[in-house]
């Protein structure tokens, strides 16, 4: 901006239109490459207002840097108003960066972020930088994201608040499609982490660089990590969802721990779980789960010698809990009686010796499927199953399947 023919303030033309930030090439006469040149575009502002306004010294002006309803115009109004002006010498260019700026984003949010779909519909984009990075559009779009749910959020107080039911009905329908757009939008954001999960437990399946299987311990920790429990971790900090859906919701959980921090076996995953037909008095009832883990292709356990026979580690433990030797993490007892049914899974890779040791030694029946193994132990109420790494992923793929189709990220 300029007062009485002397540059007062120097802002560059790009913070308020990020295209300008890279110079600008002009081809020479008849659209000779070789003789074009770079140039960059300045715009200077006159103006009675500014001379009326400059400080004595002319180093400043006495009115508003920002906008300010108050006080009139304000300098980022008038800096504003001129980039926008100056976007007309180099109109087509500029159109033409910002169309690499939105692919840019589109791409982004159809191939990295497509719980944003609906809501980058509605984002204005023109403040980011020219060349944005995956950081800048997922950080806008939060920000939007977040002022779209203060807004709602102030919506819902004021019919709350309000006594008027005219436009109750109109207001009520736009507010519930403004949820309804988020909730959607979380959903497809989950439903996304699902997906690399599954992609890193695939991952961590296979051999590695020196023709090696992971360790159990690292396989496992993909699920949860080791040496924790639910006091320890929250909700999102595991994956359980992997091994049964309904181990989202429980109400207790300890892996590679034992309860109570009692010295002794130590399974991978315990899970003291709260169906909800018995969410209320009848605690006894509900079901207690344990899961064993081993490395893939391992299967030293079935043999005779072997002091790591899962399912007997997971008999075991279920008699110890019955005979009350654990507590929960809150120092109370597991509640069980002669009837607490228990869920018992061994999770490894069938191979051919483990299915002989199943099916000789174990007494155990296979799945239809070929891929598991099952077996009702009546006396302790304790239902197992043994079943592969290779179920176990292919299960969990299944059940996301048609989600995955769906955001047409499988």
């Amino acid at each position: 901006l300029v007062a009485h023919r002397r540059e007062v303030t120097d802002n560059a033309l790009q913070a308020y239109v990020p295209e300008f930030a890279e110079e600008f090439y002009e081809p020479g006469l008849d659209q000779d490459l070789a003789k074009g040149r770079n140039f960059v575009i300045k715009a200077y502002v006159f103006g009675d207002y500014l001379n009326d306004n400059v400080s004595l010294e002319r180093g400043e002006f006495r009115f508003q840097t920002d906008a300010d309803l108050l006080n009139g115009i304000s300098q980022t109004d008038i800096e504003q108003r001129a980039a926008e002006i100056a976007q007309t010498s180099v109109g087509a260019e500029i159109a033409a960066r910002k169309q690499r700026k939105q692919a840019r984003i589109v791409e982004y949010v159809e191939t990295q972020a497509p719980w944003h779909r609906s809501l980058s519909g509605e984002v204005d984009f023109s403040a980011l930088p020219m060349k944005p990075s995956n950081q800048d559009i997922e950080l806008h779009l939060q920000k939007k994201k977040f002022e779209k749910e203060v807004t709602t959020r102030t919506q819902v107080a004021a019919i709350l608040n309000s006594d008027n039911p005219d436009d109750l009905a109109e207001k009520i329908d736009e507010i519930m499609k403004n949820i309804s757009d988020t909730s959607k939008n979380d959903l497809i954001h989950y439903v996304s982490m699902r997906k690399c999960v599954l992609d890193i437990f695939s991952k961590s399946l296979e051999l590695d660089a020196e023709g090696k299987y992971k360790s159990e311990g690292e396989v496992h920790d993909v699920i949860m990590r080791r040496r924790k429990d639910s006091d320890d971790l929250d909700y999102d900090d595991h994956n359980l969802w992997i091994l049964d859906e309904r181990l989202n919701f429980t109400s207790y959980v300890s892996s590679d721990k034992p309860i109570g921090k009692s010295k002794g076996d130590r399974t991978d995953i315990t899970v003291y779980n709260r169906r909800v037909a018995f969410r209320g008095e009848n605690e006894a009832s509900n079901p207690i789960t344990i899961f064993e883990f081993k490395k893939p292709q391992r299967d030293n356990f079935a043999d005779p010698s072997s002091k790591e026979d899962p399912i007997q580690q997971i008999v075991r433990y279920v008699n110890q809990i019955r005979e009350g030797k654990f507590k929960t993490p809150a120092g109370r007892d597991i509640l069980v009686n002669d009837t607490t049914p228990f869920y018992g899974y061994v999770v490894c890779d069938l191979t051919a010796k483990v299915r002989k040791w199943l099916e000789l030694e174990q007494q155990f029946t296979p799945m239809p499927d070929g891929l598991g193994w099952f077996r009702w132990f009546g006396n302790i109420s304790l239902y197992m199953e043994v079943i592969s790494w290779t179920k176990l992923l292919r299960d969990a793929e299944m059940r996301n399947k048609v989600f995955f189709n769906k955001l047409g990220i499988d």
